[in-house]
């Protein structure tokens, strides 16, 4: 049987984009079994458009099995190393499609859930509701984690911890706000910290028992489109045009320097914010709207 093999690798939000791409592939070429290769499989559990995955690094007799003497395509290739994406020029999803050949016609990214990672999410997310104040997920700071990234707070990605306090704090006595986060990450007054190391299905599963999201650009926002729920993203120093999606509240930083630092060569900044490319000189004046992001969760 002709098969395709998608070799994916980067983060979680990163595959998540992805499934739209095989979405894209599978539509055009149908009739072809399309193999996913990647760090985070369980992403790929329970896709229509996949026919197996592997986790990178256990692939017994791959080559074996689905390459030699077969008909098969394999796209191996970055979308993150293409012009179109270095160049801002056109979304992720749509990169990507180009570089596979095939036409991106909007497909949205695609999760599913078996029952026992519903039945783990809503727990999760039940256990902080007063049954009174609808539920808020809150999503300040994101990145790879406290083994690939140096500080808690990454600039580039991350709202700064005290206009992240003050979204708190205005918006506390509406709801129940549960602040998802790593344990290294600062901590926040007024609201529930889950910092809990748990799968990544049960954690996007939380946001469908939610009735408002505050995010950034981190797998959450690429979740919270997949499920097609509307939610509230903070950007720094990347793009909604690029990795946002137009279902989200999309709100830019009040200034935007997009021009690089000395160290930058194919990106502008580099995504885990490191401190001496920073370029902006005040948190208060020059970073979020703190009201508007407050706002767009009260209308």
């Amino acid at each position: 049987m002709a098969t395709t093999v998608f070799h994916i690798e980067g983060g979680i939000g990163k595959n998540i984009a992805a499934t739209a791409v095989v979405a894209a592939y599978k539509k055009t070429k149908p009739k072809r079994k399309i193999i996913v290769v990647s760090a985070w499989p369980e992403i790929w559990t329970l896709n229509s458009d996949v026919s197996r995955f592997y986790r990178i690094g256990n692939t017994p007799y791959f080559y074996q099995d689905v390459i030699k003497g077969k008909d098969v395509e394999i796209y191996a290739q970055d979308p993150y190393k293409q012009t179109a994406h270095i160049t801002k020029k056109s979304h992720l999803i749509k990169t990507w499609c180009d570089m596979a050949g095939v036409k991106y016609n909007n497909e949205a990214p695609k999760l599913e859930f078996n029952f026992r990672e519903i039945e783990e999410g809503r727990a999760y997310v039940s256990q902080f509701s007063d049954g009174v104040k609808p539920m808020l997920i809150f999503q300040p700071y994101g990145g790879p984690g406290p083994d690939h990234q140096q500080h808690p707070y990454s600039w580039t990605r991350d709202m700064h911890p005290a206009q992240a306090q003050q979204v708190v704090d205005k918006l506390a006595d509406k709801f129940n706000i549960i602040h998802v986060c790593y344990e290294f990450h600062p901590k926040l007054n007024n609201c529930h910290r889950f910092d809990k190391i748990v799968g990544k299905k049960p954690l996007f599963a939380m946001l469908a028992h939610t009735e408002k999201r505050i995010l950034i650009d981190s797998s959450l926002q690429h979740a919270a489109n997949a499920l097609a729920l509307p939610s509230t993203v903070a950007w720094v120093a990347t793009q909604p045009e690029i990795f946002g999606y137009k279902r989200h509240k999309n709100f830019n930083t009040k200034v935007q320097y997009k021009n690089g630092t000395v160290d930058s060569y194919l990106y502008d900044y580099d995504f885990t914010g490191v401190i001496h490319q920073c370029p902006y000189k005040s948190a208060d004046y020059e970073l979020h709207d703190v009201d508007a992001i407050v706002q767009s969760v009260l209308t």
